[in-house]
C-alpha cells in the first residue's frame, strides 16, 4: 500500500492561514497531470511594483490556472482564474501572480464602538474554530516541495498529499506531511498582516500531527525571525489598548491594520459609536521569516503580486533553487475573505529553468 492510500482521511488541499485547512467534505485527493511552468532568464530584473510592464514578463510564458472550491468567490462555485509567470535574474527568483477576486477584503475582525462606549470585536457567527469567512482578509499561498521529499506531490497530488480531514479537534482538518523528513516551504501572502508592507510570510510544513495542547497548527510552522511580525491588539477595560496616531477610524479613511510605528495609547473620546479600528498590530519581519519581498495590488477585480526571493537562502525551512537543471514542484491556493476555505489548483505545478 502506498503512503497516499494509507493516510487516515484526505480532504481537498488547503494551504491555510490560521492552520492550513480543509473543506467540510472529506474528499480523497484527485491525481492530475502536472502543469509545466518555465522560468526564463531576465537580462534586467523586474521592478517590484505589481505591474506586468517589465520586459521579462513579455517573454516569460503566462500559464493559466483554474482554482476550485473556495469560499466567497463570485460564481457561487468557489472558482477563480489565475495566471503565473516565473523569471530569474542574478541570484533572485521572481514570480508574477494574478487572480480574479471581485472584492478587496481587508476588514479583518476589527473592533467596533458600541453605544455604551465599549468596543466589540467582529466575528463570524458561523465560525466553529479558525474558520472565519465573513470578517477576514484576502490571501494566497504557494507551497514548494523541499528536496522532492513529499511523495507523489510533484507527479500526482500537489498539496493534497499533505491534507487530512475527518480528524478530531478542528472543523476543517489538519495539514502535515506523512513521514518525518518530508517538508514543504510555504509562501503565505496575508494582506492585512504584512502584504500591504510588501512582504510575504515565510512558513514551512513538516510531519507534526495535531495536538490540542502541543501542536494546534499540526505541521504548519513559521520560519525563524529576528523581529517584527503581527499580533492581536488586546482589549483593556473594554477598549483597545492601541490606536493609530492619526485617530482615523478604519471605516472612515483609516486602515484595518496598525503599523507598529504609528501606534499610540488608545483615546476613546476620539471615536463615535459605529467607528471601527484595527485589531492587528503589524511590523515587517526580519530574519528568515522575512526574506520574501513582494509588491501586491488589487485593482478592477483582480489581485496582482510581483514576488522576489533569493534562489538560495541557506535556510533548512526554505526551498533552495540551487540546481537550475532540476524540476521544482509547487501548488497554489487563493483565499477570498476566508481564513482557511480557499480555492485550490488541483494540478501539481512543475517549475523548470530555461538556460
Amino acid at each position: 500500500m502506498n503512503r497516499i492510500a494509507k493516510s487516515a482521511v484526505f480532504s481537498l488541499p488547503l494551504l491555510a492561514a490560521a492552520g492550513l485547512a480543509f473543506a467540510a467534505e472529506a474528499d480523497k485527493p484527485v491525481a492530475k497531470q502536472p502543469i509545466p511552468i518555465q522560468a526564463v532568464r531576465a537580462a534586467v530584473a523586474p521592478v517590484l511594483d505589481a505591474d506586468a510592464a517589465d520586459a521579462v514578463w513579455k517573454s516569460a510564458p503566462a500559464v493559466k490556472l483554474t482554482a476550485i472550491k473556495g469560499a466567497n468567490f463570485k460564481d457561487g462555485k468557489g472558482t477563480t482564474s489565475a495566471t503565473v509567470q516565473v523569471a530569474y535574474s542574478g541570484d533572485t527568483l521572481y514570480l508574477l501572480v494574478s487572480y480574479e477576486d471581485p472584492t478587496m477584503s481587508v476588514r479583518r475582525s476589527p473592533f467596533v464602538k458600541q453605544a455604551d462606549g465599549s468596543w466589540k470585536k467582529l466575528s463570524d457567527p458561523d465560525d466553529k474554530g479558525g474558520d472565519n469567512n465573513k470578517f477576514y482578509e484576502d490571501k494566497f499561498a504557494v507551497i514548494w516541495n523541499i528536496n522532492r521529499s513529499m511523495t507523489a506531490f510533484d507527479e500526482k497530488f500537489g498539496c493534497q498529499s499533505a491534507c487530512h480531514a475527518g480528524e478530531p479537534g478542528k472543523p476543517y482538518g489538519n495539514k502535515y506531511t506523512e513521514e518525518e523528513g518530508e517538508t514543504g516551504d510555504i509562501w503565505h501572502m496575508k494582506y492585512v498582516r504584512g502584504g500591504f508592507l510588501g512582504q510575504i510570510d515565510d512558513q514551512f510544513l513538516d510531519h507534526t500531527r495535531f495536538d490540542p495542547e502541543k501542536a494546534k497548527e499540526a505541521g504548519r510552522k513559521s520560519d525563524a525571525k529576528d523581529g517584527g511580525g503581527y499580533a492581536d491588539i488586546k482589549l483593556v477595560d473594554g477598549k483597545p489598548e492601541l490606536m493609530s496616531k492619526d485617530a482615523k477610524p478604519a471605516n472612515k479613511g483609516g486602515t484595518y491594520w496598525l503599523k507598529a510605528e504609528d501606534a499610540v495609547p488608545f483615546d476613546n473620546a476620539k471615536f463615535a459609536v459605529g467607528d471601527e479600528v484595527s485589531s492587528m498590530l503589524v511590523a515587517p519581519f526580519t530574519g528568515d521569516r522575512g526574506d520574501i519581498k513582494a509588491a501586491i495590488k488589487w485593482k478592477n477585480g483582480k489581485w496582482t503580486a510581483e514576488i522576489a526571493r533569493k534562489l538560495v537562502t541557506g535556510s533548512k525551512t526554505d526551498i533552495q533553487f540551487d540546481d537550475l537543471g532540476k524540476v521544482y514542484g509547487f501548488s497554489m491556493a487563493f483565499f477570498d475573505n476566508a481564513q482557511v476555505r480557499h480555492a485550490f489548483v488541483q494540478e501539481p505545478l512543475n517549475l523548470t529553468f530555461a538556460k
